[in-house]
């Protein structure tokens, strides 16, 4: 498995799987990704920014990922602790394809999350996740995050939804 920046030409496919990732998280029982987010146009905004970063194997997009070191404004307050004040990078936006699940595709993409920010100088990895998403929970506690409190999202959609912070020390 590789992991490239996604390019404009992959819209459709990181949103074939979004869409799968959607129509899991409602199997599932939840109201996470179900008012619009993530839209096409994030996906568009993030190309652009050079923050998508796609796992691939022989041209098939096996799964992404939002990768960023500026700060988040959901971040900023938390019901608990994080693990450190010092600089952080966040991963958000993980989504795997339904024909790649089961496969450590995840893992593998929580992995390079942590070299990026390990080689920006960031001290350690946040990210966040529904309450009752537990294939989510399971996958970052296997890759090493921790949980540490709740954090209530800030703009867009989901704006006042409350969702558990996790930290990974680098």
């Amino acid at each position: 498995m590789e992991f490239k920046l996604a390019q404009a030409e992959h819209l459709g496919a990181l949103w074939r799987i979004t869409e799968e990732a959607k129509a899991q998280l409602r199997r599932l029982g939840l109201d996470q990704w179900q008012r619009g987010y993530p839209s096409r146009e994030d996906w568009i905004t993030d190309i652009a920014a050079g923050r998508i970063w796609m796992a691939v194997e022989q041209d098939e997009i096996l799964g992404a990922f939002l990768f960023q070191t500026t700060p988040d404004p959901s971040y900023h307050e938390i019901d608990g602790a994080w693990l450190s004040d010092a600089p952080y990078a966040a991963i958000h936006r993980v989504c795997v394809s339904d024909a790649s699940k089961g496969k450590g595709v995840a893992g593998q993409m929580f992995q390079k999350g942590f070299e990026m920010a390990r080689a920006l100088g960031c001290a350690s990895v946040r990210i966040d996740t529904h309450e009752g998403n537990l294939p989510m929970q399971s996958a970052l506690k296997k890759a090493g995050f921790r949980r540490c409190g709740i954090i209530t999202l800030r703009g867009g959609c989901e704006d006042g939804n409350p969702r558990v912070a996790f930290e990974h020390i680098l």
